[in-house]
């Protein structure tokens, strides 16, 4: 994101938790629900000994706002897409089309 110059707001969810509207939008986001977003081998989760099949979505937000640990990182977002987990593949998505294109080009140039 840096290197082409995207604005993108970096945060601490320690620091700064996310609120339940925020949960929300990313549990939207997801395809498989919680378990794409909830870190299963964490240690808040394995202390807890949580059911994830027994929460309700309610359940669910409240427990991601108060122990922000649960949440798999990296997470990143916007109001269409969601990636958790580090894969560049996957985080060019989040780059302009414009700027896929202009470096798809640079590629087959250098490959002709």
């Amino acid at each position: 994101m840096k290197s082409h110059h995207i604005d993108f707001k970096e945060r601490n969810i320690n620091s700064n938790p996310l609120n339940a509207d925020e949960v929300k939008q990313i549990l939207r986001l997801t395809e498989n629900g919680s378990e794409d977003i909830i870190s299963t081998r964490s240690n808040i989760y394995k202390k807890l000994n949580l059911d994830l099949d027994n929460l309700t979505v309610s359940q669910l937000v409240d427990l991601v706002v108060k122990y922000p640990d649960l949440i798999k990182r990296p997470i990143i977002f916007d109001d269409h897409r969601l990636e958790v987990g580090f894969n560049e593949e996957e985080i060019r998505r989040f780059l302009p089309r414009s700027v896929r294109e202009a470096e798809l080009r640079e590629l087959e140039s250098q490959i002709s």
